[in-house]
């Protein structure tokens, strides 16, 4: 098998601008309606919003990688780390590294990028490993570095990256590239093809023994970051992780050739489906507010309760809807005042009821936004749906 690495015009790569330029516009037109939502927020929402979408790339960019983090913990080091004050809750080495990462993220986000932040990030995300794999530096083994699958004797090799003693030099030229490709560089490049190019090309280098995934995917949220001008993430990882199978398969495609226009739709697809789960979530959060501000003075403590639990499912609703036993188990009511607590929330628009009796389920009174799939059609067509 020959890897890209090993091809004549390694790292020139070629794709068709025009296939991707549909999706590019897409992309610039939902920054300016991300940024024109952000401004609806106040300070202490904008705050939550960018805490609960920090933590959130956090636990799904481990996920992807199989290590499952404990979400309030990454929350109280981000809120910490941030000034938004915190509770005494003890965090462990990995929950915290992580979290690290995604506040240098949000302050260096139009920091040009380097060997010490590339080491920087590293570090806080082998935190509390328990290999001897080397931290905070580029691999030197002699080993070939391969990602495998399979029995022992029938193993299928994936990917095999470069040699070590090939990685400083490949990192002189990517580094130079991204700087160089940013919006106020010399060469810029539209957004997602700069941020699909800097993971896949991360990727195809495979500069470190371990932790590949996670840096790379934090340098496709800086590229993404620096183009959009607002530093908070694009949830590209939560997006990532509903379709992790075919992310490594289409890594795995790209990193046979040079010409990866493949690949670059397979991620624009990602990238405008990330947006819009971005923006679905900051809008939620604005009727929330608004929904919340038309009953002050009018819920009780036990329908705030509820209220405020049915919005954390975010903005896909709560799922199966609200029953009158699943409000008695947020709140403690007894069966009879559940009934009447749903009962007066329906009557003050706070919540629509669906079925009758012991069949009825509740649902936020705001508009539901799920969004589809996307995928970049043969001639650079978005096209949506759940088998996109």
């Amino acid at each position: 098998m020959t890897w890209n690495w090993q091809l004549p015009d390694w790292p020139h790569f070629t794709w068709d601008a025009q296939r991707l330029a549909t999706a590019e516009r897409e992309f610039v037109l939902g920054c300016g309606i991300l940024q024109g939502a952000i401004k609806h927020l106040s300070d202490d929402e904008q705050n939550s919003f960018i805490v609960n979408a920090m933590s959130t790339e956090a636990l799904t960019t481990s996920e992807i990688e199989g290590e499952i983090l404990d979400r309030a913990s990454v929350q109280s080091s981000i809120r910490k780390h941030l000034g938004f004050g915190t509770d005494d809750r003890r965090v462990g080495l990995k929950e915290q590294g992580i979290a690290e990462v995604m506040v240098d993220l949000y302050r260096t986000s139009a920091v040009p990028l380097s060997d010490d932040m590339l080491f920087n990030w590293h570090s806080l995300i082998m935190s509390g490993a328990r290999h001897g794999a080397v931290v905070g530096s580029y691999r030197t083994s002699v080993e070939a570095i391969q990602i495998v699958s399979g029995p022992l004797g029938q193993e299928r090799v994936h990917f095999e990256a470069p040699p070590s003693f090939q990685v400083p030099s490949d990192m002189v030229r990517f580094i130079d590239w991204f700087n160089e490709t940013s919006p106020i560089g010399p060469q810029p490049l539209p957004a997602i093809t700069r941020a699909g190019i800097a993971h896949m090309y991360f990727e195809s280098i495979h500069p470190f023994e371990d932790g590949n995934g996670r840096t790379g995917r934090a340098l496709t949220e800086k590229a993404l970051a620096q183009a959009i001008l607002l530093p908070s993430p694009t949830v590209l990882s939560s997006t990532i992780l509903l379709r992790r199978r075919n992310y490594y398969s289409a890594l795995e495609a790209a990193s046979r050739s040079n010409e990866i226009t493949a690949w670059l739709t397979w991620f624009a697809g990602m990238a405008i489906e990330a947006q819009r789960r971005t923006i679905a979530q900051v809008e939620f959060l604005i009727d929330k507010t608004k929904l919340f501000g038309r009953l002050r003075g009018h819920l009780s403590q036990r329908q705030e309760k509820a209220l405020l639990r049915m919005f954390q499912e975010g903005p896909e609703g709560f799922v199966g809807g609200l029953s009158a036993g699943k409000y008695s188990s947020i709140t403690a009511a007894s069966s009879a005042t559940a009934t009447r607590d749903l009962a007066d929330l329906v009557s003050k628009r706070a919540l629509t009821r669906a079925g009758e009796q012991k069949g009825a389920r509740y649902h936020l009174a705001v508009p539901l936004r799920p969004v589809a799939a996307v995928r970049i059609g043969e001639r650079g067509e978005l096209v949506e749906g759940s088998g996109a």
